[in-house]
């Protein structure tokens, strides 16, 4: 009989976490795992789930004032009564369901605004006959400007109800005591499985543009699509294709501008699912230092520019962007400092150079390791 997981992913901003969700829960079921997937945020289109039964709860996002201004599909802010009915039907679907193994995406490491119906729903599961494995799906690097009591606090939740950390990393890239200081107390239930990269063979076919610029899920890309697209008339590209992928949450204004801008030679698009071939054959890639994104252009061994986001004093794509530099990787341009002129000298040194990516590349094995990983699980419970 198959083993059944369940996953949890909640997107809040932007779409990154549910492409990486997306990719392992394919990977689960093709290891011959049943997969569903509740998913607490923004309907959002072209991620593929593969055959997984998907659950939603009633959506929740961030506000104007981003993670910590959550409010509901129509922007109202999010209310004791939204928390309930939230918390009720998560819990319903895994009683309905009840799931040999639980995969529950950055809590409690991050989502910390999810603990009214994440805490419950643990509790609850601890207390069944049978308990299913539960496992926290970690991205490599957190975000380290965090309170110190909060990190304790991380640490108090993972002893008490969660049986595996899965770090979508690789240790030698970077470990992760690296962005989280109480690694020694659940070093026993660490497993790091290398990063959550697209296949390689999705790279074989697709449409051929020179420079492709992507900006992820959209919501804070405005500044780097719109640098990249002043710099076209002077830079050495000039009369290269160029394809701009804005994502699904770019801010209505800078889309229009972008849109205006299109020419014979510029194409803009708000989602692309060949985005890997893309890279595969683009001479140079510009785009932020997400998760996904790195490992998209590891996988493609696009020559790449990044611009790692900063966004409320976030540290996880700087220090992403800075480790993939030391290793010849990526070239680096900051968003502090970004403008069509630095940009554009960047985007010279690499076209002039026709620069291939160099290198030693982390593991990028890591939807399939974690579906191998998760089924060990089940099969020794």
């Amino acid at each position: 009989m198959s083993h059944r997981v369940l996953i949890y992913a909640q997107h809040i901003l932007g779409i990154g976490h549910l492409v990486r969700a997306s990719r392992i829960t394919r990977a689960m079921i093709s290891a011959g795992l049943d997969v569903v997937v509740v998913l607490g945020g923004m309907p959002v289109d072209g991620v593929d789930w593969g055959a997984a039964r998907l659950e939603y709860l009633p959506p929740i996002r961030a506000g104007s004032q981003g993670y910590a201004d959550l409010v509901d599909v129509d922007g109202n802010p999010v209310d004791d009564d939204l928390r309930q009915r939230r918390r009720a039907a998560l819990m319903r679907v895994i009683e309905v369901e009840r799931p040999d193994a639980l995969l529950i995406e950055a809590f409690p490491f991050g989502r910390r605004a999810m603990r009214f119906e994440l805490i419950p729903a643990l509790e609850m599961v601890r207390a069944w006959d049978r308990p299913p494995v539960v496992a926290s799906s970690l991205r490599d690097i957190l975000h380290e400007n965090r309170k110190p009591h909060l990190n304790v606090e991380t640490a108090d939740l993972v002893e008490r109800l969660f049986d595996l950390v899965l770090v979508h990393g690789d240790r030698d890239f970077i470990p992760l005591e690296a962005s989280f200081p109480e690694t020694d107390r659940i070093a026993a239930k660490v497993r790091y499985t290398g990063l959550v990269a697209p296949d390689a063979t999705d790279r074989l076919d697709g449409e051929r543009f020179d420079v492709v610029v992507s900006a992820g899920g959209g919501a804070v890309g405005a500044a780097l699509l719109t640098a990249a697209m002043d710099t076209i008339g002077w830079c050495a590209a000039a009369d290269a294709r160029w394809c701009f992928i804005t994502g699904p949450n770019l801010d209505r204004e800078t889309r229009d501008r972008l849109m205006a801008s299109t020419s014979a030679n510029v194409t803009v698009e708000r989602f692309r699912s060949d985005f890997v071939a893309l890279l595969h054959h683009a001479r140079i890639s510009i785009s932020q230092a997400g998760y996904n994104t790195a490992a998209d252009l590891l996988v493609a061994r696009c020559p790449s520019i990044v611009v790692p986001m900063a966004y409320q004093g976030e540290t996880e794509q700087v220090r992403r962007a800075e480790l993939l530099a030391e290793r010849g990787l990526v070239e680096t341009v900051s968003e502090d400092g970004l403008s069509p002129e630095t940009l554009g000298a960047a985007i010279d040194r690499l076209w002039e150079a026709k620069m291939e990516m160099a290198g030693v590349l982390p593991d990028l094995d890591g939807a399939e390791a974690t579906a191998r990983l998760v089924l060990a699980a089940c099969e020794a419970r």
